[in-house]
């Protein structure tokens, strides 16, 4: 299944999109897509659930991020092999953790607004992981059950407030806007080989990134395995994997960063398409 949630910020509605790639509406069968909603039951129930006899929901609704009231948004750094070769930087022994604010989230279309002051804003392309049921302690054998599905994110990043500000890389992952979201969680069944997915961005209409989740240091399993064992990881808790090589830092001679009016278009395999316009806080 692919689940949406639709609407204006603070007031989306649950959705899915059939096969025909027409948005249904849920809310008969589900009050939100969230870590309420996530769980085997429930998902499977949704499943169960006739396309052609929910509402067809009218126009171009804006899409929100596809995961409501997200819990822990926890991003892995370094984690491709060929992205860790284009910034100089060793691979690592273990998973690189930091965490990105949860008021950096934002839905998959709307605008990047870079921070006051902001020279160094730079695009991530990343696959997504939606937790759906509690674990801690999971071996990597047993980690992708506990997964209720995957999506895109953008994790935008402020490089000079990332690397020059004294303290952790949150300062430039968590500004506002940070972290577009979806179009859509796409429920683990319908995605295949996660560790086998094309990826890319374009940044006006130009290929930056080009990558595929088999150049991951550490597998979605490996994480969940290394985190579950740091702490408890809850149904709607969002993990992002690493991004491939491309990123305007990474560019030589010179690293080539966002200004305003640009466009971002980012894919992954199965999971949809983000498109964001780059605004800046005035």
């Amino acid at each position: 299944m692919k689940l949406v949630r639709y609407g204006k910020k603070g007031e989306e509605k649950p959705g899915m999109i059939d096969a025909d790639g027409v948005l249904r509406d849920l809310s008969d069968h589900v009050k939100d897509i969230d870590g309420a909603h996530l769980g085997d039951a429930v998902l499977h129930a949704l499943s169960e659930v006739k396309p052609d006899h929910l509402p067809e929901v009218k126009g171009n609704p804006r899409l929100g991020a596809c995961v409501g009231n997200i819990g822990k948004f926890l991003c892995i750094g370094l984690n491709y092999s060929d992205h860790a070769a284009e910034t100089g930087a060793a691979i690592p022994e273990h998973p690189i953790l930091f965490f990105k604010a949860n008021s950096a989230i934002v839905g998959p279309n709307d605008d990047v607004i870079m921070p006051r002051g902001s020279t160094h804003t730079d695009w991530e392309v990343e696959l997504g992981v939606v937790i759906g049921k509690k674990c801690k302690y999971v071996s990597e054998a047993d980690a992708l059950d506990y997964v209720a599905g995957y999506c895109v994110i953008n994790d935008v990043s402020e490089r000079h407030f990332q690397t020059q500000l004294t303290g952790q890389w949150t300062k430039g992952k968590s500004c506002d806007t940070f972290g577009p979201t979806g179009p859509w969680l796409v429920t683990k069944d319908e995605v295949g080989d996660v560790q086998n997915l094309a990826m890319s961005l374009d940044v006006n209409g130009k290929r930056m990134q080009t990558g595929n989740t088999n150049t991951m240091i550490f597998t979605v399993a490996q994480i969940i395995e290394h985190l579950s064992g740091l702490m408890t990881l809850y149904p709607g808790d969002v993990i992002t994997t690493g991004t491939p090589p491309g990123v305007g830092m990474g560019i030589k001679p010179e690293p080539v960063y966002l200004k305003k009016g640009d466009v971002m278009e980012l894919t992954i395999e199965g999971l949809g398409t983000q498109r964001q316009t780059v605004g800046e806080d005035t």
